[in-house]
This record gives structure tokens, C-alpha cells and sequence, in this order.
């Protein structure tokens, strides 16, 4: 399964997933849904049809769907998060009045999501800040009231040990809440630097499984300044390569999202 992520967050970025569904190997995005660009990206995903939309939960360095004075303990004056997800992720954690502010955006953005009308596909956190146990049950909570069926498991062969506990608790408790998820994920390491040379090195060891390679594509580069250094450009490119494409044609069966039988059955 070949994502996006970031839908919503720049026209470019929503030219690219446009570009990239329609000519190459892309087969689901995952929209921002607060984000400057959100409405040009639902509209574009209206008229593209096949293109699997999932929500890309915003809790770090993005704009928050309630405003300021429903969540003070969360963004700023203007209604931004910041990027300190370690100090945040000890207030979620510890803080009462944090984490019922916290349930209320997660809850907001999974309101606009239902009201764009597009059917969920999947769910997942921006810079993967579901990982967090309070994040991840009151997205599981939460998504249960907005037909959540699959979220995105952010474990990438290679990642160091401390994460391999985090990882499984994850794993057991999508599982046993009957939440689909991947069993791989490639883009974490080569994140902003996903161009042709690194997704044919990716596909040529596949492991088995279901395996989703997300990438950042953008008709062109400088989105936000926190990534200034990824090449949007390198990563649209290998989404419209034709060895890509034949690449993946000679020995995987692309999925179109987790809504595709075909990814549950992998």
C-alpha cells in the first residue's frame, strides 16, 4: 500500500496526491483536516475517485479544529500546537484537565472528517504521535463512534529496541479492539527523502505482510518550515516512476487502502 500523508496542508501537496493517484503508484492519503488547504483537498478527493482518505490527526506542530479558548492547555493564541511532544506527552499523560481538552480536539477532528462526507479509510497521527497510550485510547475510543477500522502501526524493520514495547502494546491493543493495521511501514527513516532510488531499494525486500510505504510528495518544495529539508519534489517524482510502477507490478499486489480486501487478506 503506497500513502501520502499531509493532505490538506498545501495546495502543492494536494496537486501531488492528485497527480500521484492519477499517474502513478498512489493509492490513499491521509488528510489534515484543519489544516490551510483541507478544503481544496476534499474536493480533489470528491472528483478522484479510488483514492482511499484516511485522517491524519494533528496534536503536534499543525492547527488545531477547536479554537483557543475551548483548548488553552494546547495551542497558542493562535490556535497552533507546538512540536515539545515529550513535555506534552507527560501532560496528556498526568494532567486531568489536558487530557479532557485533548478528547475534545481528537473528537472535533474526527467531526470534520465525518462531514467532508468521504468514507474513512484509516487513521492515523501526525509525526506518529499515536504511539502515545493516551492518544492511542482515545483515538480507539473516540473513532469508535466514526467507523475507525484501521490505523496505521508505525514499526519499520530496522527501528531501535526501545521501541519494540511501545510497539507491541500498540499491536495488542488495535487487536484486541478489532483495529486492522500493517504489519510494516517504510518512510520513517528516509522521511522527506522517499525519491526514486530509496523506494526501489524498499521494494526489492519486502518483507511478507501487509507493508505500507507512506511518502511526503509535493509539486514542489518548501511547504513549512519544519521540513525544509525534505525534497517533495524527489518524492512525487517516485511516485510517477515507471520502474516504481513495474517494480511493484513484478511482484506485490497493490493495495487501495485499508478498505481493500486484499489488505486484510495479506
Amino acid at each position: 500500500m503506497v500513502t501520502a500523508d499531509d493532505f490538506g496542508l498545501h495546495e502543492a501537496v494536494n496537486d501531488a496526491v492528485e497527480r500521484g493517484f492519477r499517474e502513478g503508484v498512489l493509492r490513499a492519503a491521509s488528510l489534515m483536516v484543519a489544516a490551510p488547504a483541507a478544503a481544496d483537498a476534499v474536493a480533489r478527493a470528491k472528483r478522484t475517485p479510488g483514492l482511499a482518505v484516511g485522517l491524519h490527526l494533528v496534536l503536534a506542530d499543525g492547527r488545531a479544529m477547536l479554537p483557543p479558548s475551548r483548548i488553552p492547555d494546547l495551542v497558542d493564541a493562535q490556535g497552533m500546537f507546538n512540536s515539545d511532544m515529550v513535555r506534552n506527552g507527560f501532560r496528556f499523560f498526568f494532567l486531568p484537565h489536558v487530557r479532557r481538552q485533548l478528547a475534545d480536539e481528537i473528537r472535533a477532528q474526527f467531526e470534520a472528517f465525518a462531514a467532508t462526507g468521504l468514507r474513512l479509510d484509516h487513521v492515523n497521527a501526525h509525526k506518529h504521535f499515536h504511539l502515545h497510550p493516551t492518544i492511542l485510547s482515545l483515538m480507539l475510543t473516540i473513532g469508535r463512534e466514526h467507523g475507525l477500522h484501521a490505523i496505521r502501526l508505525p514499526s519499520e524493520p530496522g527501528m531501535g529496541p526501545w521501541l519494540r514495547p511501545w510497539l507491541a502494546l500498540m499491536r495488542w491493543r488495535m487487536k484486541n479492539a478489532g483495529i486492522a493495521y500493517n504489519d510494516h511501514v517504510f518512510g520513517l527513516r528516509h522521511s522527506g527523502a522517499m525519491d526514486e532510488a530509496v523506494m526501489l531499494d524498499i521494494l526489492q525486500k519486502l518483507p511478507e505482510g501487509l507493508s505500507e510505504v507512506y511518502l511526503h510528495p509535493a509539486s514542489h518544495g518548501h511547504i513549512t518550515e519544519s521540513m525544509v529539508d525534505y525534497r517533495h519534489a524527489d518524492e512525487l517524482a517516485a511516485l510517477l516512476s515507471p520502474r516504481v510502477r513495474d517494480a511493484i507490478a513484478a511482484r506485490y499486489l497493490l493495495c487501495d487502502g485499508f478498505s481493500d480486501p486484499a489488505a486484510t487478506a495479506a
